[in-house]
């Protein structure tokens, strides 16, 4: 009996297997594909970083000027009236306190009362009464700005709160949460409280230890009498400078700008003294410079930071910065 050899078909033997080099050729393709998807992985990761850092800066940066701003645009609206001198119970020259109020005298009776200096500033240091909160103070160069002014609102009678009674053509501070007589019940005026804000920058955070910070002096009440607070706003601003534009002849327009200080407005010199400032402010223009909270692998700030009048040098450190500025009108101190 014959025997046939029964053979595999063609195709069948074709598919059998992958040789060996066919194996070594898949795994470079796919080593190359998994390393160039690792370095976009990588690089996407880095921008991000970078990206959320930048933000994070710009965030805080934006956040202190509009929280500084709100208090600069209206400093000087003591309640239906803006001009300070109609208001009866502020210093004047030879008398702080002339209508006796109870004040928390920490930063002085002029921090609080001193109402024709609805804004003011200490130039590259720290020179309120009250000491500045934190280990280490002040920021060194840094400039302090203070901020009097009345809430926008109508507000409730309020004992032991600093408010100012008003009608246009006059105002009056009170603490006792009783309506001085020589004024009538609303409509006729109106009751606002009286707000005093002092921003400066910290050279430490209480809240991230380390990091410089901008924080705010503010008057406030405790326990049915007036109280000055000290508040942490933006962690992470390291310097802030200012200038103030003044007008010098009355005609309601910026002449020239000047330092805090300057003798043309210099507020120390107006309380007991009999002077009167010779120039109105006008505009304020801040300068910030703001820093990441940490530091951050792969850069060094070789930049020589000039915000104001102060030279900071450069760091050169691995922190990320951004130095920003505004210039702001008030609103109240046009006559």
């Amino acid at each position: 009996m014959k025997h046939r050899l029964l053979r595999m078909p063609l195709s069948s033997r074709h598919h059998a297997g992958v040789t060996l080099v066919e194996l070594m050729v898949s795994l470079a393709i796919g080593s190359f594909l998994m390393i160039g998807a690792i370095q976009i992985y990588s690089q996407s990761r880095h921008a991000y970083v970078i990206n959320d850092s930048i933000a994070r800066v710009q965030e805080t940066a934006q956040f202190a000027m509009d929280t500084i701003e709100a208090d600069l645009r209206m400093a000087s609206n003591y309640g239906r009236s803006s001009r300070s001198d109609t208001i009866e119970g502020r210093s004047v020259p030879g008398n702080d306190n002339p209508y006796n109020l109870v004040i928390d005298g920490a930063c002085g009776v002029t921090w609080i009362l001193n109402l024709t200096q609805p804004v003011e500033g200490d130039n590259n240091n720290y020179g309120l009464l009250c000491a500045a909160t934190g280990a280490g103070g002040a920021q060194a160069n840094s400039d302090t700005i203070t901020m009097r002014r009345a809430t926008v609102a109508a507000t409730a009678l309020q004992p032991g709160r600093l408010q100012i009674q008003s009608t246009r053509l006059q105002g009056q501070i009170f603490d006792d949460g009783v309506r001085p007589a020589s004024f009538g019940a609303p409509p006729l005026s109106e009751t606002h409280d009286l707000l005093v804000n002092s921003y400066y920058v910290a050279a430490n955070s209480t809240l991230i230890p380390g990091v410089p910070t901008l924080r705010r002096k503010t008057l406030g009440v405790n326990g049915g009498a007036p109280q000055i607070t000290d508040i942490e706003v933006a962690p992470g601003v390291e310097n802030m400078q200012l200038q103030f534009g003044v007008d010098m002849n009355g005609d309601n327009s910026v002449d020239r700008y000047v330092n805090p200080g300057d003798p043309v407005i210099d507020p120390a010199v107006g309380i007991g003294g009999g002077w009167v400032p010779t120039a109105r402010v006008m505009t304020a223009r801040i300068w910030l410079v703001v820093r990441s909270i940490s530091v951050e692998t792969g850069i060094v700030d070789l930049k020589d930071y000039e915000p104001g009048d102060v030279d900071l040098g450069v760091p050169n450190d691995q922190f990320r910065r951004l130095m920003v500025s505004k210039t702001i009108l008030l609103r109240n101190t046009r006559t």
